[in-house]
């Protein structure tokens, strides 16, 4: 894979590595973007194909990226806390249940089962990670199938952990959920479309993710995908087009009883929109073509040396086969502050993200080792100053 970063405007000053934070739009997806603000300027023009065809375009171009059979288990969202919530309101918990999450999981996926434990009178399981430096990541995979037990209802967690890129081995986990009929919910919003995921092979009950992050499109969207267990569900919205023959515009008034089939409930209010999905379509279309394989392969190359680089400055990094490549978390030595850091950064025009412990690096086809050398050399400088 060949670096991309002629696809994209981002100014030769910026060292933009904080895609997990939010994606550049490429040129393909920014006029895509244009088309539909001409088409809603030009409203003679909209079709009423238009407001169902291209979301069925878009809905089998993400089940072609992450490996689902039927399109009609995909629905687009507004956002992750839409599809989580969704997903919680279809979810039947007894007293006592167990719900297990990850220490500092990200807000979005964490508030809706706060409420739903309150409601059955249901335990939250934080799984923590362990205070060690070797095979930290290793360990607390273990823990996370060692809290997965027969009380166990739902285990709601992400690929990665969005803060550091930890790497959790979700097929095991799945393996482990099954043996006692719980739920596995993933949240893929800082892996799908950079990482392999197939849901074929790991069977998640739902799976949501943001779109506006390494899938490239607008803030304001995302995906989800439901399994069988909530194909007889409520929606969190009752709006017109999910239900059955909502493309017949001269019978809207003939009040339908039933919902679309499988997914299709779950769509939210003018899922149709114009302008986003044109943008979407654009994008996922360019990620199928480069692969989440070789997007993956192509940021370890450029980040390898710099990794270890870093390393031997006292910086503290997951082992590689503990981590992602499109995302990680770089904790420095205990005596430095992170404002000098931050101030450094900032001057040098590198863009990345502060987490908690980490700072946060996440990078794509537009980056290059140069941009990894350049982040080594203004850390370096601080670090050789304490």
């Amino acid at each position: 894979m060949q670096n991309q970063k002629h696809l994209f405007d981002i100014p030769e000053d910026i060292t933009y590595l904080n895609i997990a934070a939010q994606s550049p739009s490429f040129k393909a997806v920014f006029e895509a973007g244009l088309e539909g603000l001409k088409q809603k300027n030009q409203p003679q023009t909209i079709a009423l194909s238009d407001y169902f065809e291209p979301v069925t375009e878009l809905k089998k171009l993400f089940a072609q990226l992450v490996a689902i059979d039927d399109y009609n288990r995909v629905v687009t969202i507004p956002s992750v806390s839409y599809g989580i919530a969704t997903v919680a309101k279809n979810i039947k918990l007894k007293a006592g249940d167990e719900i297990v999450v990850l220490h500092e999981q990200f807000p979005s996926n964490i508030y809706a089962w706060q409420k739903l434990a309150d409601k059955h009178n249901a335990i939250i399981k934080t799984i923590k990670a362990p205070d060690i430096t070797t095979n930290r990541v290793k360990e607390w995979n273990q823990l996370i199938l060692d809290a997965i037990n027969d009380k166990t209802a739902v285990v709601a967690m992400g690929h990665v952990h969005w803060s550091n890129g930890s790497l959790f081995d979700l097929k095991a986990i799945r393996q482990k959920t099954k043996i006692h009929n719980a739920l596995l919910i993933v949240d893929g919003s800082q892996s799908i479309g950079a990482l392999p995921f197939s849901v074929k092979e790991i069977q998640p009950d739902a799976l949501i993710c943001a779109g506006y992050k390494w899938l490239f499109g607008p803030y304001g969207c995302g995906y989800a995908y439901y399994g069988p267990y909530f194909d007889n569900g409520t929606p969190l919205e009752e709006n017109w087009s999910n239900r059955l023959n909502s493309n017949n515009f001269t019978g809207l008034t003939n009040y339908e009883s039933e919902y679309k089939p499988l997914a299709n409930r779950y769509s939210v209010g003018e899922s149709g929109n114009f302008i986003y999905v044109k943008m979407q379509i654009a994008a996922l279309k360019q990620i199928n073509d480069w692969t989440p394989k070789k997007i993956q392969d192509y940021c370890r190359v450029i980040s390898a040396e710099s990794v270890k680089e870093l390393k031997s400055l006292g910086c503290i990094i997951e082992n590689d086969n503990y981590r992602a490549h499109h995302l990680f978390g770089i904790k420095l030595p205990e005596d430095l502050e992170m404002e000098h850091m931050k101030s450094a950064l900032a001057e040098q025009n590198i863009v990345v993200s502060f987490r908690g412990d980490y700072i946060r690096i996440s990078c794509h086809l537009f980056n290059t080792e140069g941009d990894f050398k350049k982040l080594v050399s203004c850390m370096s400088t601080v670090l050789k100053q304490v």
